[in-house]
């Protein structure tokens, strides 16, 4: 038995398929479902081929609307200049200066920012 179709008075078009039909196309779309989660974790693993952490989407959604690495993480986290200054003792316009690149990140000035920031110091290194 074939589709049948049918408009209700509402304007709707509708469908009959024979429960066949039906659990056909249900399994068809459970193993696109799973052929799609497996898609999604192969890329990931290319993506990624350490199996560190990736960053945020909002992060990255930052950094490609123009904000630096630094700032992006420090909005994400919702922490100002002068608290995340105090947070690793230093001043507010050497997180200015690291933010617009007139400084450069130390290893040592990234671990205390990942900390202070709870990131992974993989993000700032």
């Amino acid at each position: 038995m074939g589709a049948q179709f049918f408009r209700t008075p509402n304007g709707e078009e509708m469908v009959v398929l024979s429960r066949a039909d039906y659990e056909n196309l249900v399994q068809i779309a459970e193993e696109a479902a799973e052929d799609a989660a497996d898609i999604a974790a192969f890329d990931a693993a290319i993506a990624n081929p350490q199996g560190l952490e990736p960053l945020p989407f909002e992060v990255s959604q930052d950094i490609l609307k123009g904000a630096g690495l630094l700032k992006a993480i420090r909005l994400w986290r919702d922490v100002g200049q002068v608290k995340l200054a105090h947070d690793i003792g230093t001043s507010q316009g050497f997180i200015s200066d690291l933010e617009s690149g007139r400084r450069k990140m130390t290893e040592e000035v990234a671990l205390r920012l990942a900390e202070a920031l709870d990131v992974p110091k993989h993000w700032l290194i």
